[in-house]
């Protein structure tokens, strides 16, 4: 009876040892596990930590290009805008330039008509072949019209001398025009002139009861082929 007693306690461990395992066991595991969940918490606390340290360096990146694009098109928009501006700028001052170059205007500026095409009286042998402008000598004498001068001196170019010095400027449309009574020339034969541009200074030369500058228009160079010029100027648009 002893000895079964015996083999008994033997064969079975204490109670206490069985618990003391499990609680061992189970600290155990527990540390393991707790170590493990701090770790892997440890992990990702730092991946996304670094994850939005990428996001924000992407998107600072992508808003600097954005930015920069922009100015950069806006930039090339501005150059645009200005080249078309002066190429704008540039056509209307070519046009304007022909326009007055195929224009006529008057041949001086603050005058004061005086005698006029076709009056008669003793200081001309023939009735008057021109328009006078009563000016103060040295006044500008401007072309009327684009053209290429073919008279120009004293004695009037060749015209005689009731006329003093002047100058005769053929135009492309077949007419002449002549200017006479001049205190200064400016131009010389075969010189190209421009509408406006200044050829001589306006006098009282020749055969002139005062200074003014005596204006024609011809269908040639010479004399005794005038026109009324008031009537033809008044068909180019231009009044007096």
């Amino acid at each position: 009876m002893s000895k079964r007693v015996t083999f008994q306690q033997s064969a079975r461990p204490s109670m206490s040892r069985v618990s003391g395992a499990v609680v061992a066991a189970g600290l155990g595991a527990s540390m393991v596990f707790g170590a493990g969940a701090a770790f892997a918490s440890g992990t990702t606390g730092t991946a996304n930590t670094s994850a939005l340290a990428g996001s924000a360096t992407a998107d600072s990146v992508a808003q600097q290009a954005t930015a920069q694009t922009k100015a950069a098109a806006k930039a090339k928009a501005d150059k645009a805008e200005k080249a078309d501006a002066e190429k704008k700028a540039a056509a209307k001052k070519k046009a304007a330039a022909k326009k007055k170059a195929a224009s006529w205007e008057v041949p001086v500026s603050k005058y004061v008509l005086s005698a006029s095409y076709g009056t008669g009286g003793d200081r001309w042998s023939n009735k008057h072949s021109g328009q006078d402008f009563a000016v103060p000598v040295g006044t500008r004498v401007e072309a009327a019209h684009t053209g290429t001068v073919v008279k120009a001196g004293p004695n009037g170019g060749g015209d005689g001398p009731a006329y003093g010095n002047a100058v005769v400027i053929k135009h492309g449309n077949g007419t002449y025009s002549q200017y006479a009574h001049l205190s200064k020339i400016q131009v010389r034969i075969g010189e190209h002139v421009k509408t406006g541009e200044k050829i001589a200074l306006s006098g009282n030369t020749g055969n002139s009861s005062g200074p003014h500058l005596h204006f024609e228009i011809r269908t040639s160079p010479n004399y005794g082929t005038a026109i009324n010029p008031v009537s033809f100027l008044n068909s180019v648009h231009v009044h007096i």
